[in-house]
């Protein structure tokens, strides 16, 4: 089957996989979005235990995620991986290290002889809450407003900035997405908490959180998007040469416009989640839905459109795209069979989740193994 089709068709069929589970780790931050509410939505220890409990089921999934993420970047477009963790590796690393310190706050925060403190842990987690998903967000916003790289012959990459990734942070406008992330993953959190939760007390909270990080969610979404439709793409033509084009993620919009479709879908989703979660439980469900679809989108947007996925800012032809990035033929087609069996880890993943979640998470089904 993969191996019928051709070089061109393998790499749109990555980018699909790699904007797919992209959309699938932005739902998975409603974990790093509860972290960062722990002290909004809880007023006592017990409701500040019960909140990092019903999380502590769930982060398992969303670094799993990650990984698979950044492992499938790796195996389909390998130029993309060794050029930005080679060169941006300071803001990679930051990143890895936010991740990190969740890992092992969920270990060690209430275990025996934890020297520094449940308090060091939960900060660790906050971090992880909002700079780990900030950093993520200014890194993808990249992916438009370009990078300082150079690829010599031998496609080794000389980064122009000491600050190794760091210096994105000096532009205002990466900010937007950035933000944007945090706020959409608190409203993930708080939908997810008045859906899981057995506490009035805390659904009531998250109820009126959720209203205050749409309002802010919104701006730097809308933010994000009238940015990237209006500035200047880096062009690819038919010879692979890039060339700056003004409109170009725009114009990509309607020219493609199952990508258009996919982000309006994504939008009226999250709207329909954020009324649901308001007058009923069940809004996550739609709510994480049109963010994957949102995402999805964006990323689809600058991958699939006449445009370079990562670019330079420095030097227009170190530029990388689908084409330019990717792995072989062969590589492409034998991860084509691989990828089949994702949606049966996908189908496997939502069962275990529903059982899970089939009953309320209750101060009751705090125990001496709780996070």
């Amino acid at each position: 089957m993969f191996f019928g089709l051709d070089l061109a068709q393998l790499q749109v069929y990555w980018w699909v996989i790699v904007s797919l589970l992209g959309g699938l780790l932005v739902l998975m931050f409603f974990v790093q979005g509860g972290q960062g509410l722990m002290d909004r939505l809880a007023k006592t220890e017990e409701e500040k235990s019960l909140l990092i409990n019903v999380l502590g089921r769930k982060w398992e999934l969303g670094f799993t995620t990650l990984v698979l993420f950044g492992g499938a970047c790796f195996a389909a477009f390998p130029l993309f991986y060794s050029t930005s963790f080679g060169g941006a590796y300071w803001v990679w690393l930051a990143i890895l290290l936010c991740f990190i310190i969740q890992a092992v706050s969920y270990e060690y925060r209430k275990k025996q002889g934890n020297l520094l403190g449940a308090k060091t842990y939960e900060t660790f987690l906050k971090i992880n809450g909002l700079l780990g998903v900030f950093l993520i967000g200014v890194a993808v916003s990249t992916f438009f407003a370009g990078s300082a790289f150079v690829l010599d012959d031998m496609r080794f990459v000389r980064w122009e900035h000491s600050l190794r990734g760091l210096e994105q942070l000096g532009n205002p406008l990466n900010y937007l997405l950035g933000f944007a992330l945090v706020f959409l993953s608190r409203m993930l959190a708080d939908s997810y908490f008045i859906n899981a939760l057995d506490s009035s007390a805390i659904v009531q909270r998250a109820k009126k959180d959720l209203l205050l990080n749409t309002a802010l969610f919104l701006p730097f979404f809308l933010g994000f998007l009238v940015w990237i439709c209006l500035k200047d793409g880096f062009y690819v033509d038919e010879s692979g040469a890039v060339s700056m084009q003004a409109y170009l993620y725009g114009l990509t919009f309607l020219h493609k416009p199952y990508v258009l479709v996919l982000l309006l879908v994504g939008v009226v989703l999250v709207l329909a989640g954020i009324y649901l979660s308001l007058v009923d439980k069940k809004g996550i469900f739609a709510l994480g839905a049109g963010a994957v679809c949102a995402v999805m989108a964006v990323l689809l947007n600058v991958g699939l459109g006449e445009s370079a996925f990562y670019p330079s800012s420095t030097d227009l032809q170190s530029s990388l795209t689908i084409a330019n990035a990717s792995s072989s033929y062969y590589t492409l087609s034998v991860m084509g069979y691989v990828s089949l069996l994702v949606p049966f880890v996908l189908g496997y993943i939502a069962y275990v989740w529903r059982r899970m979640d089939s009953r309320k998470f209750s101060p009751s089904d705090l125990d001496e193994h709780s996070y």
